[in-house]
């Protein structure tokens, strides 16, 4: 009979935030033709010959600011996750990272040893994107194919909708928002090209993108692999699950690279022009983001706080990602049995 196991794979993290870890990890993460999806002439020329160059002592600094005693947070966060996790599956479960440690092909070794045959890989994003759940599935379908052949690969779908991930996201925000009346809660996604929906679903409504528009139907062929409408609808459902009116919410889309035209409006902006209009106390949330990282802990705690008080804001709270929440560990033991 075969023996199932569970890959919980994330996005990853250097090793630590010396010079040489960051240098290796970023060449890795923006040397994925899914994540810089240029020729890979041009791509090399561009991550080899200038970000290489540049952006290390940036990311280090970033990283130096929000690392934890016991590691990258995300990492740290990761394993609490997994281990948790395992009290309440009966199948093996392994966590592995697309960039960096421990890999992919690592954690399919370490399900191999324990009589795996049968691998449910589920990618630790709600909303599937090219940059993200995709990149993750070609490079285990790869691996699989050539290293582990007697192995059986299975995914879990996009997690975006479902009311146990809804449930667990409107639990943290209900505790962490208990003692703060915001005037306005932010929905921060990480943001993607433009050209990575068309890239995902060649249709019409990715061709034409109106910025606050929903494009597709997120439950159709058109929007099942559709991350902007995927993002909307997570929206939609938090905010009728936490009884939000029109007026006490919006969207936008963060962590942009490069100059070609992304996923607007940006939260950079969006923060400030809240803080302008008059808003004195502010929430984001990142829902694109299961685990704490240096995207929402330098870039939205630190830095999205520096912006809102420069341009008015008073108080600024970060809603702090599932993590290892009860009941985003519950959720995922949920889905998992109905695999």
């Amino acid at each position: 009979m075969p023996k199932r196991g569970v890959l919980l794979v994330n996005l990853g993290s250097p090793d630590s935030y010396e010079i040489n870890d960051i240098k290796r990890y970023l060449k890795e993460f923006l040397m994925d033709e899914r994540v810089i999806d240029y020729p890979y002439w041009l791509r090399y020329l561009i991550v080899c010959g200038i970000i290489l160059r540049v952006r290390p002592p940036k990311t280090s600094r970033a990283y130096q600011k929000i690392w934890w005693e016991g590691g990258s947070p995300l990492i740290v966060i990761t394993e609490r996750f997994t281990q948790k996790l395992q009290l309440l599956v009966s199948e093996p479960v392994v966590m592995a990272m697309r960039y960096g440690n421990p890999s992919i092909a690592y954690g399919l070794e370490q399900l191999e040893k324990q009589g795996v045959d049968e691998v449910l890989l589920v990618p630790l994003y709600p909303q599937y994107a090219m940059a993200t759940t995709e990149t993750i599935e070609v490079l285990a379908e790869k691996l699989v194919a050539k290293r582990f052949k007697g192995m059986k690969l299975t995914k879990m779908p996009p997690f975006f909708g479902k009311p146990q991930y809804i449930a667990a996201l409107a639990d943290v925000v209900q505790k962490h928002t208990a003692h703060y009346q915001y005037d306005h809660l932010l929905f921060s996604y990480h943001g993607v090209p433009e050209r990575h929906l068309y890239k995902t679903t060649p249709t019409k409504a990715h061709k034409h993108i109106t910025e606050n528009v929903i494009c597709c139907d997120p439950y159709t062929a058109e929007g099942d692999r559709c991350y902007r409408s995927q993002c909307f609808e997570t929206t939609r459902l938090l905010v009728a699950q936490l009884g939000l009116p029109s007026d006490k919410y919006s969207m936008s889309f963060q962590s942009r690279l490069g100059y070609d035209k992304w996923l607007q409006p940006f939260t950079d902006s969006t923060v400030a022009a809240l803080a302008q209009q008059g808003v004195k106390k502010l929430a984001v949330i990142t829902p694109a983001f299961v685990s704490d990282c240096v995207e929402t802990l330098e870039e939205i705690q630190i830095e999205g706080k520096k912006v809102f008080t420069a341009n008015g804001g008073e108080e600024f709270v970060m809603i702090p990602c599932l993590n290892d929440s009860d009941l985003w560990v519950q959720a995922m033991a949920q889905m998992i049995d109905e695999l």
